[in-house]
């Protein structure tokens, strides 16, 4: 058990269709072919770990301009960050108490938009960032091609940046803090489990979980927004039996109500 704090970082909201959140959410039957889809907001957060060993910042959140030109109309319009204008990396981390100056590791759960849109921050710095080889390819492949998700924008991640690449399943590279691969959002998509000494094992899921319903009723994520559902079950199975073996708490990606209980952080 490491003596750590984690801070929750809020990062605005995404206005979205809860469809792309969970599978079938709303579906169409005889009687009401057309029903009215729930759209919803959802909160984007990042952490700051002050661990020992450095200060952790999980994450990155949407970039600045993201209403400004940033992000494509599409994804725009899939995904509304209505309030991304009074959410800067640098102001949301100074009102915890944080600079950016602060920041001595970055660790990225994955790339896609609502995550890494705040890496331009640390273009040119020495600050590691870490993220798993799988994620770093496809994000990659996904920006340069046709091929594989749309959520990716090369103009968040394509920076000089100190890579920090993960290469196993579970790597530990901070004291009672351990990175573990969860594919099937993404394949490389990587949640991080900490064992803390008052708090106890926080398990943080990043987007292998969205809502309550993906992990209690294992209802899959929805509209597109799984690389794999086979990996994503093999990964649904791994996060259950790392919450049975240290009694963790699990804290998903993307839910509201959860976000309200765990926003004084541990």
């Amino acid at each position: 058990m490491v003596d750590a704090t984690i801070d929750v970082i809020d990062r605005g909201g995404l206005k979205c269709d809860l469809n792309y959140l969970v599978e079938g959410n709303t579906l169409g039957s005889h009687d009401e072919p057309n029903p009215d889809t729930d759209y919803v907001e959802i909160p984007v957060w990042n952490l700051v770990i002050d661990h020992p060993e450095g200060t952790i910042l999980w994450d990155t959140g949407n970039h600045e301009d993201a209403l400004d030109g940033h992000w494509p109309e599409g994804l725009k319009q899939a995904f509304y960050p209505h309030d991304v204008r009074d959410h800067t990396l640098r102001g949301d981390l100074q009102d915890a108490g944080y600079d950016l100056d602060d920041i001595d590791y970055v660790f990225q759960t994955h790339l896609h938009l609502d995550h890494a849109g705040g890496l331009h921050h640390f273009d040119g710095t020495d600050v590691p960032v870490f993220v798993h080889e799988e994620e770093l390819k496809f994000a990659y492949y996904s920006a340069k091609t046709d091929e594989g998700s749309a959520a990716y924008i090369l103009e968040d991640f394509d920076h000089d940046l100190n890579w920090t690449v993960l290469h196993r399943d579970r790597e530990t590279h901070f004291e009672d803090v351990e990175f573990v691969r969860l594919p099937g959002h993404t394949p490389g998509l990587t949640g991080t489990v900490v064992h803390l000494d008052d708090a106890g094992t926080v398990a943080f899921a990043g987007d292998e979980i969205y809502q309550t319903e993906n992990y209690d009723d294992e209802v899959p994520l929805g509209a597109g927004l799984l690389w794999s559902h086979r990996h994503w079950y093999e990964s649904l199975r791994r996060l259950k039996e790392i919450e049975r073996r240290h009694d963790a708490e699990v804290v998903y990606g993307h839910d509201p109500d959860q976000f309200e209980r765990i926003r004084e952080g541990w």
